[in-house]
């Protein structure tokens, strides 16, 4: 017997029935040990060694894989063909060596690119050895991320309190997104006129555009302003038109290469509105395949890779899937082949494509997201081997002869080629240009005029901020990071609260901007866009065996922990000057009466600057404690002025006065009370300027009691808290989107809205029942796949057994369901049972005594002994 290691169950099921009965196929659940989160875990002083220590949950499953080795003749390890599979496979001969399993049994590697009986048979057929080059780079990778994490963190965390962790990719893609945002906020919008019309000729109406003016060609900012624009307007309605020349050129547009990581991410995001990670997670379920005439089988080859290559084999089926749905014309003489351009890209591995281009999206029983996302690979894969479309573009000069002329530019498709079948969607153009319009059929000579003459006004616009897709696109044109990590980055930076996506758009957080100045200010060089690049190159020499991974550790060791042991001595105080300076621009812009945005506004003499508190920065003065003037981080010049506290009126039952006020955490209302002043802040959306005694009395009045719950009579209540508005019955908690709910929600509502949350009570907030697994076959509870904060688990009674990463959630069966909801139980009683033990032994001095002549047992009766002797003197003092 064989026995065939892979990463996740489902696919385990799947390989042992393609190889079946000589086979045995299990699944390690992904890695199964890591570089524990304490100190010593990499140790420069000892060459970096590695202090590896395996999960709690993979040591059953190290268990199973030794007991099967036992009664196996050779191992065989089939985790992913990529640099994190074959780790995990070193790993795992790394601890099974320790434990002495193998007794003399040969070992081989194995790696398929898809999940098919054929890829997976020939695999098997042609096994390799373990390639250390890539487990090499693996470790480079990983001593890195964590000497960088767990030197810099603590830093953080003494000097800049509020600020979580700083990673050696994560940083530099955080300063991205901040250094977007300084742009637009220093823009200067510039304004600019056009003048256009509709063309008259004798077969039809067109719209053109002015370019030229008194023979002098007009660029962008020519009309500079409304006066220019408007005389501009009057030369074209004045002049007498015609056609002056007709420009046809013919147009070839060529195909894009298949999806690697990287481009699969960007234009599921762009045509499908799909998280980086939600891409990856249904990218993973088509990988692993679906049921196909009994036998599961894999519908894409493997989704981490930057290749856009595909196999001659692939190429051959692509080109007769084309020749048969679409005939010999959309099929070019020669195959096409295609390279990577962007930065540091590897082709090892083939480009993201379809296991069998036969299998088209219809003829597949998918739903939801793998039916949108299989559908875009297939389409994008055959569009790659397609012929090219032909376009006709032609461009209409209109003019006078002397004053204005007016140009139409337009294209028609010819022949469409790939175009049939695929399009790439193109981030939008501010330049007005209308070359996808369709003109009608004229020629030199032939009279025009010009009607509807307009004269618009324009600003030029800032950059936009960075979408998931245009961010992982920089990343890649950069070189920094690797596209299978792009799609983890961008979720620590959201989870850590450094950035938000808004309407699908990164802001970075003010959090986020502290902690990028403050790593340009002190660790500039390892923010620096080029040193990351750079050192992604010399991560990939590792790779390809040109260089030794110590040489590299011990390189970028020797500088980094200079630059740490040189912030030791830095006193907080420095570090505020630093960030004065380097934000001031955001913290204290300039006023526009020229004094100084540095003085603070209650005092005489004071001068604003950032603090550090608990929870991070905000602006106080120069003055404490005598002055206590605070304002928060990031908050506007214009707000400057609302540190006074400002009377809205009188409650109209206590007759105490509503005070509006500035607190270091934003703006809030307070009024005196017998025991303590009652305060409520302002929620997030309501402006400082606008708030008078109205909104006043409706925030200090929270909670507002909506009604009695019509099942226990209790008060449903809705408030204002850290997260947001929300209602409450008893525990249950529901959040509500908008805060005028507090003040307008009613019964019926909140009723509903308590018994979804009970429904889908998730663990942490957003939780909601996955999949449904029936009923427990012991207890006939339920069992459910919830979606949690921290990701998804099986919740079964009081229960919740977390999911091994890199399981499908989807993919769950109630038989692995119950694995995990016994692995959670058998932890928790081994706790419980500990402390009645010890009260036995304490309590029960006399029974043990009464064991001493029990031969049989002299160690006990030793045990016992030492612990009574050494509870009496305790007990004494």
């Amino acid at each position: 017997m064989n026995l065939v290691i892979v990463e996740s169950p489902a696919k385990a099921k799947t390989i042992e029935k393609y190889l079946g009965k000589d086979y045995k196929v299990l699944a390690s659940f992904g890695h199964i040990r890591d570089l524990p989160s304490k100190n010593g875990s990499v140790d420069p002083e000892d060459d970096f060694s590695m202090s590896w220590a395996i999960d709690t949950r993979a040591k059953k499953r190290v268990k199973d894989i030794e007991n099967a080795l036992e009664k196996a003749d050779k191992l065989i390890l089939a985790t992913d063909p990529d640099r994190e599979g074959e780790a995990i496979s070193w790993h795992l001969l790394e601890v099974l060596s320790k434990k002495k399993a193998f007794k003399g049994k040969e070992v081989e590697r194995v790696a398929f690119n898809a999940i098919t009986k054929k890829s997976v048979t020939e695999a098997i057929a042609k096994p390799r050895k373990l390639d250390m080059e890539l487990v090499e780079a693996y470790l480079a990778r990983r001593a890195l991320d964590y000497l960088v994490g767990f030197t810099l963190s603590p830093v953080l965390w003494r000097k800049l309190p509020g600020s979580r962790s700083a990673g050696r990719v994560q940083s530099v893609a955080l300063r991205i997104i901040c250094e977007r945002e300084t742009e637009i906020e220093n823009f200067d919008a510039r304004e600019y006129w056009s003048v256009e019309g509709q063309i008259k000729a004798n077969s039809g109406e067109f719209p053109a555009r002015l370019v030229a003016l008194d023979g002098e060609k007009l660029d962008k900012f020519s009309l500079s302003n409304e006066t220019l624009a408007l005389k501009a307007k009057a030369a074209v309605e004045a002049a007498k038109l015609s056609i002056e020349k007709v420009e046809a050129k013919p147009v070839t547009r060529n195909p894009q290469a298949p999806f690697t990581t990287s481009t699969l991410q960007q234009e599921a995001s762009r045509k499908l509105g799909f998280s980086a990670s939600q891409t990856m997670q249904t990218a993973q379920r088509l990988y692993e395949g679906i049921d196909i005439g009994g036998e599961t089988t894999g519908l894409i080859t493997y989704m981490r890779t930057d290749g856009v290559s595909m196999i001659g084999e692939a190429i051959s089926d692509c080109r007769a899937t084309i020749a048969s749905n679409y005939g010999d014309d959309y099929l070019p003489g020669q195959h096409r082949e295609y390279k990577s351009k962007a930065k540091n890209a590897q082709e090892a591995h083939e480009a993201i494509r379809p296991t069998s281009f036969t299998r088209t999206p219809e003829s597949l029983n998918l739903q939801g997201d793998q039916k949108r996302l299989y559908e875009l690979i297939w389409k994008r894969a055959m569009a790659s081997q397609m012929s090219s479309a032909k376009l006709e573009r032609t461009t209409v000069t209109i003019s006078d002869q002397k004053t204005v002329e007016l140009r139409a530019t337009g294209q028609v498709i010819r022949f469409d080629g790939f175009l049939k079948l695929y399009e790439e969607t193109k981030p939008k153009s501010d330049d007005g240009d209308d070359a996808d319009a369709t003109l009608p059929p004229v020629k030199a000579g032939d009279d025009a005029a010009a009607s509807a003459i307009t004269a618009d006004q324009h600003f030029t616009q800032p950059p936009p901020r960075y979408s998931e897709a245009s961010l992982v696109k920089k990343m890649e044109e950069m070189g920094i990071g690797r596209p299978s990590t792009y799609a983890s980055i961008l979720k620590v930076l959201q989870d850590r609260g450094y950035v938000e996506l808004e309407k699908r758009r990164f802001t970075p957080a003010d959090k986020g901007r502290l902690l990028t100045s403050f790593l340009e200010n002190f660790f500039g060089k390892y923010v620096q866009y080029n040193y990351t690049a750079d050192l992604e190159e010399r991560l990939d020499l590792v790779s390809a065996g040109e260089l030794n991974y110590k040489e590299l550790l011990s390189n970028f060791w020797n500088e980094f922990s200079a630059s740490i042991d040189e912030t030791k001595s830095l006193r907080v105080t420095h570090v505020l000057d630093a960030l004065n300076d380097a934000l001031r621009p955001l913290v204290f812009p300039d006023n526009e009466d020229g004094t100084d945005p540095r003085k603070c506004p209650s005092c005489d003499d004071g001068q604003l600057s950032l603090k550090l508190g608990k929870f991070g920065a905000f602006v106080g003065c120069s003055n404490y404690p005598d002055c206590k003037m605070t304002r928060p981080f990031g908050q506007s010049a214009g707000m400057n002025e609302q540190t006074e506290d400002k009377v809205l009126g009188k409650h109209p039952e206590t007759d105490k006065d509503i005070v509006l006020k500035t607190g270091r955490f934003g703006p809030y209302v307070e009024m005196e009370t017998e025991k303590k002043p009652k305060r409520t802040s302002l929620p997030k959306t309501w402006d400082y300027d606008t708030m008078d005694l109205e909104k006043g009395l409706r925030l200090i009045n929270l909670p507002r009691k909506i009604g009695s719950h019509p099942e226990d009579g209790n008060q449903i209540i809705a408030a204002l808290g850290r997260f947001g508005p929300y209602i409450k019955h008893n525990t249950t908690y529901a959040s509500l989107k908008d805060p005028e709910d507090m003040f307008e929600i009613g019964m019926n509502h909140a009723v509903e809205m308590i018994a979804e949350k009970r429904a889908n009570p998730g663990r942490g907030r957003g939780g909601k029942v996955v999949k449904d697994l029936g009923k427990h076959p012991s207890s006939e509870s339920p069992v459910h796949i919830m979606e949690g904060r921290y990701g998804p688990y099986v919740k079964f009674e009081k229960v919740n057994a977390t999911i091994p990463k890199g399981q499908d959630p989807q993919e769950v069966t109630m038989e692995m369901a119950l694995q995990y909801i016994a692995e959670k139980e058998a932890k928790a009683p081994a706790k419980k049972r500990k402390a009645p033990a010890k009260k036995k032994t304490t309590a029960k001095k006399k029974p043990a005594a009464k064991k001493k002549p029990a031969a049989k047992k002299p160690a006990a009766k030793k045990t016992t002994a030492k612990k009574t002797t050494a509870k009496k003197p305790a007990t004494e003092t």
